[in-house]
Formats: structure tokens, sequence, C-alpha cells
């Protein structure tokens, strides 16, 4: 079982990097953080993984921090829950925000989440409430406006965090009114 890498990133994929270790490199599928902190090949990088091994499929997935790790195995045993949905929720929500939003049954900030609807999110819910603990933060739901959940949901299906969307939101000028004139100014706001 290969539980860590650290060498250098020979390119970035979408949605993984291949990461050079001793000649070989590894295609690790990480999460939107992993991605967005690594901005060019040939940066070193240290990540935690977990390897999935299936019948017909052999995948590395990578994190930052032992604790995203262990989230990921918990999503895991969760029904209908897959790796790539495990990543998704990784992507979306940091540690803390997830043990809030789940911690405070906040199942409209979980169908946020590309690939989880409603009976996914309340599955969610139920079953990590009792695992992942209470947030060490003081949490609170996200507070979004109409015409701003849209402009929230183009960013989490660009690949950025749902905490990524928000603070890009909240830069946004108010006299923007329409819905590309604000997905325009977040990204303007996430690109620099």
């Amino acid at each position: 079982m290969i539980a860590s890498l650290s060498g250098g990133v020979q390119w970035v994929e979408e949605g993984a990097l291949v990461i050079a270790v001793q000649g070989v490199g590894y295609r690790v599928h990480v999460t939107a953080s992993v991605l967005n902190s690594v901005p060019r090949p040939g940066v070193h990088i240290d990540l935690i993984t977990e390897m999935i091994v299936r019948e017909n499929d052999v995948s590395l997935f990578g994190f930052q921090t032992v604790e995203e790790r262990d989230l990921f195995r918990m999503l895991l045993g969760i029904s209908g829950v897959g790796p790539r949905t495990a990543l998704a929720v990784l992507s979306t929500f940091s540690p803390e925000t997830l043990r809030g939003a789940v911690a405070h049954d906040d199942v409209a900030a979980l169908t946020r989440i590309p690939g989880i609807g409603r009976k996914t999110a309340q599955r969610l819910v139920l079953d990590l409430k009792d695992r992942v603990g209470a947030p060490t933060q003081a949490w609170q739901p996200a507070k979004v406006a109409e015409g701003d959940a849209d402009v929230i949901g183009a960013l989490t299906a660009l690949g950025y965090s749902l905490a990524e969307a928000q603070a890009a939101l909240a830069t946004v000028p108010p006299e923007l009114a329409t819905l590309d004139e604000r997905i325009l100014a977040a990204l303007r706001a996430l690109g620099s």
C-alpha cells in the first residue's frame, strides 16, 4: 500500500497530478485545494495518499493532511459514495466546514457538492454525525441570496471549493447585477 508520496510534480491533469518519485510517475487524484496550491510543474509536493484497488482499477488519491484522508475513508464507508464523490466532498468543503454542516444538519449546503443530491446529502448527515465530531470553530450556515447561489454553483462546478467561491463572491461589487457579470468578477477575484 502506498501511504504517502514525496516528489516533484511532472504535470497537472484535470483533477490529478503526476508526481515523479525516484524516476516513477504516479498519477494521484487530488482535491481542488491541492490543485490550487500547485502553481506549475517542477514544484516539490508531499501528499498523504489512499490507494483504492478494484477489480479493473488501481487509483491513488492524495491529500494535504491525515485528517482529510481520514474523512475520505469515512465517506467511502457511506452507501452510494465512491472515491470520486468523496473527493468532490473534500474539494468543496474543508474538514472543518464539513463537520459544521454535518453537526448542524445542513443538507442544503451538502447538496451544493457536485454529484450529491438531497437523499445522499441526508445520508451523509445521518452516517457522519456521530463520527466526525463537532466543529472546533464557531460555525454558521452559509446565508446565500438566490442569485448568488447560482454564482457559487458555477464556481464549485469549475472546481473551486465552497469556501473559495464564497470568499470570491464577497469581493463582487453589488452594482454588478447579471449572473454573468457576477461570475466573471468572482473568477477575476479567484485569479488574482
